[in-house]
């Protein structure tokens, strides 16, 4: 395993940058990296993607370089970009050239090939790098270093696993880096540190936790942020709500355990791992062998556990109307549907747990009994109670906090804007602040006003109150109880469907006539008009899940806009600047209260940019906190003040508490396997003996004349580019296998000039059936090959089986009959095609056995030949791309199919000149008949859009 130095490299030539790292510990980390290579693990909000930045921007300057960087998404790649933008402006050095991303998006093969030979850095996406390597586009060679992000997620079968394996045989000397800021999966498993270190290529981990000794000296010194913390105490009927969804959540658990008590590990399985996202996630991994023998109550309660999950976030985000209204909406998509005999019911809505839940949800509300549900609560003899949420009057009372020390400590000699940043979890919460900021003062005015009316005394007006606004939903809320009423008997039916692991679809009604919830647009002073289906006869129809529908009900809230006819119009959503009579003016920042939702690194550019001198995080993120401490540490003349709330003794606190504690766990356990990992002493494989190297490479394939054939050569396959999405070809190259990319029109996998393999997985074979693709690739390879087959694979974790085979005898021959169930398809497959043969693999690695045993004895397949084949006459292979997303697209026009889409792909640039293209074009390309559907299509499509 090569370990290259700076003296090995003659591409990093130590040149002088100006780094933008302030703190000790993060010039410590660079130096560590530019002189070996090694695995990164640092905490959450220290900056890690500052310090990949730097690192690159130290290669970008040397120039002659060529620095891929491998596994960063599109918002790392723009925040890595933008930065190397600024340091090549700050350096003015003429070597610096930026980042390129290489993307199916932005570039073709010649791009490509020009930008490789050019150098810099370039961000590749796994899937064109892998190809590129092994069809000899990018000479592994002249690549100076990899630096791999989320090196967490680097398993055996990874593309990145893959690619570093294909890096490394061919360069031993350049230098190899790779980094990660979550700890928690290198700490699961048996020795999960050696494991990564042994699909990376590398030897030597660095770890740098928040208790790290360079660390605390950095961030714990003279410059240190002010924090003050704040607990929140829950009201008695918060407090009522979540002890009763834990009693819920712990009962669940319990069933959970007892129905499934055999062969599983349920450690794991208690009250403080449910709180966390990956609960279920964990769960359901872990009951995937054995799914297919579930009960139908197990599967119920493994979908309940997410569900009291999300009630109990809610409870601490939504306000109480809105709580109210989503328990409503969970009840309703609960219920059996009328004249059921059978109890299908969440075991968990029969707990006296539950009827707290529901009565104390409602109490929050209101008290009394709603009427026909008309928006008038006073005929209908409602209390109305709208309990509000604590943190609401504490935010107050820290903005009045916040304005008065403005006031009296102005302090223009520091370098802080003055503005104040208001930090939560998502976007929702993030509206919710901004209508409460925006209306907490409003029965305040109105009653100052109504006093000077009546000569009375003036009210408190600093007092601030949610009345306001929680009377607008109150209001809103009645409103939509009139329509929920003929929700409830629509739910139940695809309820069971999804729950049982059916598609849902109930009708082609099911996707259409409704916009997505998060996609519903706004309208200017609020709308009337419901979000659900109606019918000609004004029945509601909903289908889907429980999950959608609960998300579609919640969304109809604000459609309803019932404003008080006295109260000014509040449009919260408008731009400012639509009305330039009245906002043409710019907002001084020391005006400004920015709300922002936790993004991640990009929280750090969000500091640098606005520069706040308060900061309140409404909820609490252990990542912040240290992007704060981070900030104030670097600028020695910014002063910042973090105000921190959280809800005491509230499942908010325990996550935040747990959260903390597993990252320390994680890097205690990995200090200590990495203080008992065995030294690893690697060969380089120049000093290898000749003799043993041959022997390594003799093929004993009996082929022609039957003689023994020795070769260098290893075995060859040619895999279609599309298929590295999966992880056989990375174990087809980890078994000394040949991969070689290539666009195949015919089958996936060519092993032999004979054998012709397409692959599916179990999801995949499906939806072939369902579109009737499967026949088709199945009649091309039996024109081609004399040897056609179907792999059909299985996940690795999951049962090696279908459903259980129904019983068809007596409906197999009858009228009846359709087919429709997954063995009879396969069945009527085989009988159609009676050469083609069934290969079932329970995991890629076997599919990598299966592959290596049908090579045996047989001759190599030849890569131009397989390209050739379902070509038409004069077609060039090589002026087929890669990108496959816009073929897709063309197959589903009407007139294109499996043969004559090649045609078009190589005569036709892109889709829109396939559009534009006329009739007797296309005809001379593909038929009469098939270019007459598709400029049908066209045209048809160009009528609807101006009609509309």
């Amino acid at each position: 395993m090569p370990n290259a130095s700076n003296e090995e490299q003659p591409h990093e030539a130590e040149v002088p940058v100006r780094l933008s790292l302030p703190l000790e510990f993060q010039q410590e980390i660079f130096h560590e990296l530019r002189d070996e290579d090694i695995l990164l693990v640092l905490a959450r909000g220290l900056g890690l993607l500052r310090i990949v930045t730097n690192l690159l921007h130290s290669y970008d300057a040397a120039g002659h370089n060529l620095v891929i960087l491998l596994g960063a998404d599109d918002r790392e790649n723009d925040w890595i970009g933008e930065s190397l933008a600024e340091h090549a402006a700050v350096s003015q050095s003429p070597l610096c050239r930026g980042m390129q991303l290489v993307n199916t998006d932005l570039t073709n093969v010649p791009q490509r090939e020009k930008m490789y030979k050019r150098g810099g850095i370039c961000s590749i996406t796994s899937r064109i790098l892998i190809v590129d390597f092994l069809s000899g586009l990018l000479d592994a060679s002249t690549v100076t270093g990899l630096l791999v992000l989320h090196a967490d997620r680097i398993s055996a079968t990874s593309l990145e696993a893959f690619i570093i394996r294909c890096f490394r045989q061919k360069n031993k000397q350049g230098f190899l880096k790779a980094f990660s800021d979550q700890p928690e999966p290198f700490a699961s498993g048996f020795q999960p540190l050696t494991s990564i270190l042994r699909n990376l290529f590398l030897r030597k981990p660095s770890l740098y936790p928040r208790f790290h000794v360079s660390i605390a000296k950095s961030l714990e010194g003279k410059r240190k942020a002010e924090v003050i913390e704040l607990e929140v105490p829950m009201t008695d009927a918060m407090r009522n709500i979540q002890n009763a969804i834990l009693e819920c959540v712990e009962v669940s658990i319990s069933e959970l355990k007892k129905a499934n008590s055999n062969g599983l590990d349920m450690g794991d399985w208690n009250l403080d791992s449910a709180l966390h996202r990956s609960f279920d996630v964990i769960v359901r991994r872990q009951l995937d062998p054995v799914w297919h023998r579930t009960s139908f109550r197990t599967r119920q309660i493994v979908r309940d556990l997410s569900l009291l999950r999300a009630i109990l976030h809610a409870l601490l985000t939504h306000d109480a109307v809105n709580f109210n209204r989503y328990l409503e909406t969970v009840h309703a998509a609960s219920q059996p549907p009328p004249g059921s005999t059978r109890h299908n019911q969440s075991p968990w809505l029969w707990l006296d747990a539950a009827h707290v839940l529901f009565d104390n949800a409602k109490r929050r509300v209101y008290t009394g009994r709603i009427v026909d549900a008309a928006p008038d609560v006073e005929a209908d003899g409602l209390n109305p109670v709208l309990e509000e949420l604590p943190k609401w009057a504490l935010l107050a009372e820290i903005l009045e906090e916040i304005e008065q020390d403005m006031y009296y400590n102005p302090r223009p000699q520091e370098d802080s804007s003055g503005s104040v940043l208001i930090m939560c979890n998502d976007q929702a919460t993030c509206r919710q602040l901004r209508e409460y900021i925006q209306t907490m003062h409003y029965d305040a005015k109105t009653s100052k006003s109504n006093a000077s009316e009546e000569n009375d005394e003036e009210p408190d007006q600093s007092k601030a109150s949610a009345k306001y606004m929680m009377r607008r939903k109150l209001q809103n809320y009645l409103a939509w109880k009139r329509d929920f009423a003929n929700v409830s008997s629509n739910l139940f039916a695809a309820n069971q469907n999804e729950i049982n692991g059916t598609s849902g679809h109930t009708g082609k009604q099911s996707g259409r006539g409704r916009a997505p919830p998060n996609k519903r647009r706004r309208v200017r002073g609020g709308g009337t008009s419901s979000g659900l289906n109606r019918s000609a006869d004004g029945t509601v129809q909903v289908a889907g899940d429980k999950d959608a529908h609960i998300q579609s009900l919640m969304s109809d809230l604000a459609s309803h806009s019932i404003d008080d006819p006295h109260a000014p119009r509040l449009d919260l959503g408008a731009d400012p600047l639509d009305d330039m009579d009245d906002y043409y003016e710019l907002y001084d920042m020391k005006d400004l209260v920015l709300i922002h939702p936790y993004d991640g690194d990009n929280d750090d550019h969000l500091l640098e940019e606005i520069k706040p001198r308060y900061v309140i995080m409404y909820e609490p993120d252990a990542a912040f906190i240290r992007r704060i401490e981070v900030f104030r540490s670097s600028h020695g003349s910014r002063q910042v003040r973090v105000y921190f709330m959280y809800y005491g003794g509230s499942v908010e606190e325990q996550r935040y508490l747990s959260a903390v504690r597993r990252e320390k766990d994680a890097f205690t356990k990995l200090i200590r396997e990495r203080g008992n990992m065995a030294l690893t002493f690697t060969h380089d494989n120049d000093n290898t003996d000749p003799q043993e190297t041959f022997l390594r490479t003799i093929n004993t394939r009996i082929a022609g004349g039957g003689r023994l054939a020795a070769t260098a050569e290893p075995p060859r396959v040619v895999v279609d580019v599309r298929e590295f999405r999966s992880s056989l070809p990375s174990l087809l190259h980890a078994r000394n296998m040949q991969v070689v990319p290539c666009t195949l029109t015919v089958g996936d996998y060519v092993l032999t000039p004979k054998i012709c393999i397409e692959r599916k997985s179990l999801k995949d074979l499906i939806s072939s059936f369902s579109d009737g693709r499967l026949y088709n690739q199945a009649e091309t390879m039996l024109q081609h090959y004399e040897n056609p087959m179907l792999l059909i694979e299985f996940e690795a974790q999951k049962a090696f089986m279908l459903d259980p085979f129904a019983d068809i005898s007596s409906t197999s021959t009858g009228p009846s009959y359709t087919g429709q169930d997954l063995q009879s398809k396969l069945v009527l497959l085989c009988i159609s095609f009676p050469r083609l043969r069934i290969i079932w693999s329970s995991s890629p690695y076997q599919t990598a056995e299966i592959f290596e045993e049908l090579k045996k004895q047989q001759d190599e397949p030849d890569p131009l030949k397989a390209v050739q084949i379902g070509l038409e006459n004069g077609e060039d292979p090589e002026t087929r791309t890669f990108n496959q997303t816009p073929q897709d697209m063309l197959r589903a026009v009407p007139g294109v199919t499996n043969k004559n889409i090649s045609r078009l792909v190589i005569e036709f640039e892109n889709i829109q000149d396939v559009a534009n293209a006329e009739e007797d074009a296309i005809a001379g390309m593909i038929g009469k008949e098939s270019a007459r559907k598709i400029r049908s299509f066209f045209d048809r499509s160009v009528i609807d859009v101006g009609a509309d």
